[in-house]
């Protein structure tokens, strides 16, 4: 087969593009934590399709699965009907996911993306309280449709929306001036002075961890103290974990630990299971008030994706699945606290939890160099934060031990060659 002309996406594809930027080759296959281009070059993913692909790429179990459905002329295209793969998955959700936590919510198929869970979670909330503001949170980043986008925190994919984008006031995160400011206190404060210019909200909103932010994680006394306002005020809780649920951050919701109910939960990425497309709101029974399509979208009965997503669920049937991404995630937080203190001269920081871990670095460009550097030898990876000052690891939760190490080495390797950079340049 010809190989594929780079110059093909510069001549005809939009300027919005991204990642090919950051990732310069054409890719042709990948399987599990690997990846090769059109070369043969081989790549260590510790990208994820941006905690997409939490099981890696082409899982087996849910190739076979999608295959024989498709053979099977299993139904593709439904909207909202009733199917047997969407039965399916309901069924395994609740018995798999929901009733072992004991958490009991109805589940919606919004449109199959992160920004339209966020979307119908927003338009839910304010449609049930009978109030328009929503609380969000600094170095948020919910979505890029306009509802989505008035809850996000960056100012250059706000500026985007072309418009001004209201009913949103903006609150610190946990630890956004320091670790000593009481952020909540500030917050609580906004609500109960009748001269602070806040509205009771609708809701507020807020990631666990803040995946495009900066890799921010938000200590669980912080929000389990969110949970008590939000019933204090009778304010409802939404919690996107679109980019850190699905195991991402060590259990299945990233909000387990800390012990809290969310009155809202969207989630998408991963639950596909595949990257194929699929997106849920979990809501509570009392909040579910919607009429017949009044928040619909052509796409929402996605039944291949609902094929991978059951089959994905028989991972967390088994308890040591979980257990396999505890140790993982201690190993990578050993190592990219060794790695901060065997170079002090990047000024790095550990950011994140479970296996959505990074380093904050102070020195302007590193973060964007040592991604840069990684890609050179073999490793995909990205940055996050409002100046791209974290490079962040985001390895599949099925990665071998052997891979994960590897691609430590090459994070080793370009830091190093980095530093010695800059090194050379002040002599």
């Amino acid at each position: 087969m010809k190989p594929t002309d780079m110059n093909v996406f510069e001549k005809l594809e939009s300027e919005v593009r991204s990642y090919c930027r950051s990732f310069p080759t054409v890719f042709s296959k990948a399987i599990g934590s690997k990846m090769w281009d059109e070369s043969g070059k081989e790549y260590i993913d510790f990208f994820a399709g941006a905690g997409a692909l939490n099981y890696g790429h082409n899982d087996p179990i849910m190739k076979s699965k999608l295959v024989d459905y498709i053979l099977d002329d299993g139904i593709t295209h439904s909207l909202d009907m009733a199917s047997t793969a969407k039965g399916q998955f309901l069924e395994t959700f609740n018995e798999t996911i929901l009733k072992p936590r004991n958490l009991n919510y109805k589940i919606m198929f919004p449109g199959p993306t992160g920004t339209n869970t966020v979307e119908s979670a927003l338009k839910l909330a304010r449609k049930a309280t009978g109030r328009t503001d929503i609380i969000s949170f600094t170095n948020g980043f919910h979505g890029m449709t306009i509802g989505a986008l008035s809850v996000t925190g960056n100012s250059f994919k706000r500026k985007g929306a072309g418009i001004p984008l209201h009913n949103v006031v903006t609150m610190p995160y946990d630890s956004f001036v320091h670790d000593k400011l009481d952020t909540l206190e500030y917050l609580e404060r906004f609500l109960e002075d009748r001269g602070s210019g806040v509205a009771i909200p609708a809701a507020m909103i807020l990631e666990t961890v803040q995946g495009e932010g900066g890799i921010n994680a938000a200590s669980y006394e912080w929000l389990q103290r969110i949970e008590r306002i939000c019933k204090r005020w009778g304010i409802l809780l939404i919690i996107d974990d679109v980019q850190a649920g699905v195991g991402r951050t060590g259990t299945f919701f990233s909000f387990e630990k800390a012990g809290i109910t969310p009155d809202i939960v969207c989630i998408s990425k991963s639950i596909g299971g595949y990257g194929l497309p699929l997106a849920l709101t979990l809501i509570q029974p009392e909040l579910d008030i919607w009429a017949p399509g009044e928040h619909n979208g052509t796409f929402r009965g996605n039944n291949h994706a609902f094929v991978t997503a059951t089959a994905a669920l028989s991972y967390w049937e088994n308890p040591k699945f979980e257990a396999s991404i505890s140790k993982k995630s201690e190993k990578t937080k050993a190592f990219l606290e060794k790695l901060i203190a065997d170079y002090p001269e990047i000024k790095g920081h550990f950011r994140g939890r479970g296996l959505m871990v990074g380093v904050c670095s102070e020195v302007e460009g590193f973060a964007s160099k040592v991604a840069a550097e990684a890609f050179e030898r073999g490793l995909i990876m990205e940055t996050s934060g409002p100046e791209d000052e974290v490079f962040k690891l985001f390895p599949a939760l099925t990665i071998e031990d052997e891979l994960l190490e590897k691609g430590f080495s090459i994070i080793e390797e370009s830091v190093k060659a980095v530093v010695g950079q800059k090194e050379a340049i002040a002599n």
